[in-house]
């Protein structure tokens, strides 16, 4: 399982960084490299302890909300159900698939594209508004048909006002680091693995 997790880790990052890739080539490759460009880079330092402590704030807060949402999803095959029950023995795919396979992803697609190129066209709040509505819409809709319009738009609504908060971050603490918001997600994550191999819910 963890070398299925590896190589399936490697296959998400590429499909997903393919269009930010190609942009990046096209429009901004003689200005600054990819990974600068998306985001993946150091947080700056004069931001340094802000940025901790928010990490560290927001972590908590995505934790409960995940627990939340995990309780609404209970009877529902998630994309962390596949952990259920396997206790110490799925630690390590868990964690790749926590940090890799979705987390670091999703942040290059949401905060480090989305959320980047959007502000150049308009503003960072109508950019941060933008991405945040597009996360929760992704982690929302999925479970439409099995659980409902009122769970749905409670998930919607929960995991948006967190893709808001770490695009606030991002931006405004970390210098335009994703850094930030990828531990954010990937501690919410692992969370959630671990809720299913424990069967903690």
């Amino acid at each position: 399982m963890l070398i299925s997790k590896i190589i399936s880790s490697l296959i998400e990052i590429a499909v997903i960084s393919l269009i930010p890739f190609i942009w990046w080539f096209v429009t901004a490759r003689k200005k600054e490299n990819f990974f600068h460009w998306i985001g993946l880079k150091k947080i700056e330092a004069n931001n340094f302890k802000s940025s901790l402590f928010g990490i560290i704030v927001i972590s908590f807060v995505y934790v409960a909300i995940s627990f939340f949402v995990l309780f609404l999803v209970k009877d529902i095959e998630t994309a962390t159900s596949e952990f259920a029950g396997l206790g110490v023995n799925g630690i390590l795919p868990s964690l790749v698939y926590a940090i890799f396979n979705t987390s670091l992803p999703e942040e290059m697609l949401f905060r480090g594209f989305i959320l980047k190129r959007l502000q150049n066209k308009f503003n960072y709040k109508i950019a941060n508004i933008i991405q945040s509505i597009l996360f929760g819409l992704m982690h929302g809709v999925m479970f439409f048909s099995i659980i409902g319009i009122v769970k749905t738009f409670i998930i919607i609504i929960f995991t948006g006002a967190v893709a808001y908060i770490m695009g606030y971050m991002n931006e405004k603490k970390a210098g335009g680091s994703i850094i930030p918001s990828w531990i954010i997600h990937a501690t919410s994550n692992i969370f959630a693995s671990f809720v299913a191999l424990f069967s903690l819910i």
